[in-house]
């Protein structure tokens, strides 16, 4: 549809007919079982309330037309008034104790999406925007929620609807029949429009989420952009998507716009042709005064639903769209296999890549029939270029990626067997960009294991590093704020935190991408001893950036294009002369201690 050019539904989504949604819908609602029993009552008696009023307006009019008095006419007003107020009363308490039933199933709703979300594999943030998925956690279940008070509400008017249809039928059959031959007009039209108001309400969503997404990235890299002056162009670009959003939504708008005024002016002419017979009819002696004016005034009771049904039918469109995109995210596979969930046993860490092969998408093959064995304890140092396969290395025995061809062993074990959840808690990992919550400082190294370490051990823990000095940099200690994403330390604070949330779990096996940045000698000497404390108890896969991992490795990898190249020690590796020797000269040499005393002698002999 040109309608919506350059909106994408992500691959996840999925079509679900409306009696499917239906049935999922109802099943979310079956704790609810009291207070919907209750809502369903209230209806029932809201209903009987409202479909009396016209029958005794109708009562009125024959009464009236036989003997006038005030005493009737007061009588059958304030029937009216105790009516109201009764129906007034009953609204209130359905709408009551619809809300909490709501909130309760929206609550259940968000709570398994974000769940969901939270256990996809990487490779699926890979894919799609964060800012789309949160938009479905958020945005779409609240819709969800409206859509069942919109659908209770015009439940309740249907209801209405079909019991004043039964005393139409007995009030006067020829005239409900004239009047009932309208319905299939009415609802031919509005099912007309139900597919394209579909369409135009998830490209609306789609829309949105794409403003989201753009949002939420801005606002994440907003640091970046103020580093390079480009406020103007994230501007520009959130304007593009939210231009976007404004066309589509005005588009969707006057879509979901024809379909009451198309129905009002329908139920003009039904009301006309109702006048006409039912004025003929009354002229002749075939039915009362009373009974025409009844159904004259039933025929809003009659067509009201169904207009309020239409003239809500974006948010009830908008409510069936948000509950697919909720489910579809509920429902979505997992890119990572578990063959079974056996309980993990304390690992050794013996680690086995055995004719594997693994690409991200079918045209970026990364490893193929990769071979590598690790020994439990062993300490290995992977380097080699960018793009060499080393991170994905570490990332496949972390399960944040499934495999698709050969096997990954863990103590003789193949890894999909093991409970997903179980296995990562014996896994210790320190990404190259550490990432630290908001909260203090003694929080973040809790992260992973709460109540695993008393305050004393880790204070005793982090005086092993550095003699503590790190820690007496620190404003309040374990109680410092480390800020959003641990803004407020410096880069090397922030890794040594990472490296005690580390240290305080005490995993098997040890996944380290050491970052780039540059950091003062004191900070990597700090560093490095917190390092030694984790390696000596665990099987450590480093991917190496420092010259001081590297050396103190027992084994390197090197390898290029996703194959190893070559293998063995510091010396070893530097006296072949190999891709090691020039990734050394490279990259490490600059970082020896040699180096930098043999450049302070040549730039002495310059200056003699």
């Amino acid at each position: 549809m040109g309608f919506f050019a350059g909106l994408n539904e992500e691959k996840y989504d999925r079509q679900y007919k409306d009696s499917d949604l239906a049935k999922r819908m109802v099943s979310y609602f079956a704790p609810q079982k009291g207070r919907m029993a209750a809502i369903l009552g209230l209806m029932l008696l809201m209903a009987a309330l409202g479909a009396a009023l016209p029958v005794i307006v109708s009562a009125i009019m024959d009464l009236l037309a036989e003997r006038p008095t005030v005493e009737a006419i007061l009588l059958v007003g304030g029937g009216m008034t105790l009516i109201a107020f009764m129906n007034w009363g009953l609204n209130w308490l359905r709408r009551s104790l619809t809300v909490r039933a709501v909130g309760d199933v929206v609550l259940d709703i968000r709570t398994r999406a974000f769940r969901a979300a939270a256990e996809h594999d990487l490779s699926f943030y890979d894919q799609f925007s964060s800012g789309r998925i949160v938009s479905r956690i958020t945005s779409d279940t609240n819709d969800f929620g409206q859509l069942v008070v919109i659908i209770t509400d015009v439940g309740s008017q249907l209801v209405q609807t079909l019991i004043l249809g039964i005393v139409l039928f007995n009030t006067e059959w020829r005239l409900f029949l004239v009047m009932l031959a309208f319905m299939p007009v009415v609802f031919a039209i509005a099912m007309g429009f139900r597919k394209l108001a579909r369409i135009v309400t998830r490209r609306g969503m789609q829309a949105m989420a794409d403003v989201n997404a753009t949002i939420k990235e801005t606002v994440s890299g907003i640091a970046v952009a103020k580093n390079f002056r480009q406020e103007g162009s994230i501007f520009d670009i959130f304007e593009a998507a939210n231009q976007q959003a404004y066309r589509v939504n005005v588009r969707r708008g006057f879509v979901l716009s024809l379909v009451f005024p198309v129905l009002n002016a329908t139920s003009g002419i039904f009301v006309g042709v109702l006048v006409y017979t039912g004025g003929m009819s009354a002229a002749a002696g075939i039915v009362t005064v009373g009974a025409w004016f009844l159904f004259i005034n039933s025929l809003d009771y009659f067509m009201f639903p169904l207009l309020n049904l239409t003239s809500f039918w974006a948010q009830i469109q908008s409510g069936l769209s948000a509950a697919e995109r909720a489910f579809a995210l509920i429902d979505a596979d997992p890119n990572v296999t578990q063959l079974d969930k056996r309980d993990v046993p304390p690992l050794k860490g013996e680690i086995h890549f055995e004719n594997l092969d693994f690409r991200y998408t079918d045209k970026e093959p990364i490893l193929t029939q990769f071979d590598l064995r690790i020994a439990a304890g062993e300490n290995l140092a992977l380097v080699g270029h960018t793009g060499a396969g080393k991170s994905s290395i570490a990332k496949l025995i972390a399960r944040f990626y499934e495999f698709q061809a050969g096997n990954l062993l863990l103590d003789g074990q193949d890894i999909r067997s093991f409970d997903l959840q179980q296995y990562r808690r014996q896994l210790g990992i320190v990404s190259q960009v550490p990432f630290l919550f908001s909260g203090t400082v003694e929080q973040n190294i809790r992260y992973a294991c709460p109540d695993c370490t008393g305050r004393d051990e880790i204070i005793e823990m982090a005086r092993r590093i550095g003699d503590g000095e790190w820690l007496e940099t620190l404003p309040n200690g374990l109680d410092t704020e480390v800020g959003e994403r641990g803004g407020r330390l410096s880069m090397g604070q922030r890794q040594l935190v990472a490296l005690m949330r580390v240290l305080v779990q005490k995993p098997a096996i040890f996944i380290l991408d050491e970052a780039t940045a540059s950091i003062d000698p004191f900070t990597e000497w700090q560093i490095q001893q917190a390092l030694n404390l984790i390696l000596q108890n665990s099987t450590s896969i480093l991917i190496a950036h420092r010259l001081s991992t590297v050396k103190a490795a027992d084994r390197i990898v090197v390898m290029k294009q996703g194959a190893i190249i070559e293998q063995g020690n510091h010396d070893a590796l530097l006296a072949q002369g190999g891709h090691y020797a020039e990734l050394y000269n490279t990259y490490f040499r600059h970082q020896s201690l040699a180096y930098v005393e043999q450049m302070k002698e040549l730039v002495t002999q310059e200056q003699d």
